[in-house]
């Protein structure tokens, strides 16, 4: 049994890690996700180390999506004393925009004024607390999906009773302020093992709601340029503090400066991170060395612990 198993869904979405893997001569086994049965009275686990690389816009391929399946799989491979790179408590993050935002304001980092509800009649009536307009988004998504702005009441009126707005696959749905972004532009932050890694500037916001930054992600968005960004001390600080709050050993975490009053506002935590595309043009260096490195780390560290 190799030393390392990952847990993934996306065809090709990380194919530069696995590349990076090979060229380093380090063993792995692969565990799609969709094709995985989970045998619960069985205490084992497929590897010593797993990395979890669910999606949670894997719903948005698969009719039968596996994203309550992956927690319980993760939280069993844990009981058996496997080492779960985003494991169950990165999860439990991962699988809720409201928790996120939750933890986030327990930090005393701001956020967009939001309202979860979990009934459609409420929408309304959060967003009128809320004031227009208003974005609406699942509490699970991933690249945008479902992610709509409204201008008003009526017209908010008028995609409920359609059927139009979009619900979580979970029941929850979010009610948001709309922020306009300073430059039209938000910042993702990359963290590794609880440590600031890079960011880059996504440029073009408010023309698409699906930010994903990586190579498959980027073909059908041409309104979005990306460039190396450096944040402020006070923002990496911040950003290092969510990514151990939410227990990532990698994730991204997004924020956007409020153009009404210099703001920022933290408003995703994405335990997903495929990294940016082309990062040798954009940051002159490749992360997914770094996060190999990380790997054999993890290996190491477990294989002296058993």
């Amino acid at each position: 049994m190799a030393d390392l198993a990952i847990y993934y869904e996306h065809p090709t979405w990380f194919e530069h890690l696995f590349n990076a893997l090979q060229r380093r001569g380090i063993e792995w086994s692969p565990l799609r996700i969709q094709d995985y049965i989970l045998d619960p009275t069985e205490l084992s686990a497929p590897a010593p180390v797993v990395f979890n690389r669910l999606a949670m816009s894997s719903y948005l391929r698969q009719a039968e999506h596996a994203t309550y399946h992956a927690l319980a799989a993760i939280t069993h491979w844990e009981l058996a004393g496997a080492r779960v790179i985003n494991g169950s408590a990165a999860l439990h993050v991962d699988t809720s925009k409201s928790r996120q935002l939750s933890l986030i304001r327990s930090l005393g980092l701001a956020v967009p004024r939001t309202r979860a509800v979990h009934r459609r009649e409420d929408v309304n009536i959060a967003a009128a607390e809320i004031g227009f307009p208003v974005i609406v988004k699942p509490n699970i998504g991933g690249s945008g999906s479902g992610v709509a702005r409204y201008e008003n009441a009526v017209q908010l009126d008028e995609e409920l009773g359609s059927g139009r707005v979009s619900i979580g696959i979970d029941g929850v749905t979010l009610v948001q302020d709309y922020v306009p972004a300073r430059d039209a532009r938000v910042i993702r932050c990359e963290t590794l093992n609880g440590r600031f890694l890079y960011a880059i500037a996504l440029n073009g916001a408010g023309t698409t709601f699906d930010l994903c930054p990586a190579d498959v992600c980027m073909v059908d968005k041409p309104t979005i340029t990306i460039e190396a960004y450096q944040p402020p001390k006070e923002i990496v600080s911040a950003v290092e503090a969510i990514a151990r709050a939410a227990h990532l050993d990698i994730g991204g975490i997004e924020y956007l400066i409020d153009d009404r009053d210099g703001t920022a506002r933290f408003y995703d935590i994405n335990a997903l991170s495929n990294f940016v595309a082309r990062p040798l043009d954009v940051l002159g260096w490749d992360p997914h060395e770094k996060l190999v490195d990380f790997l054999v780390d993890t290996m190491g560290k477990r294989r002296r612990a058993a």
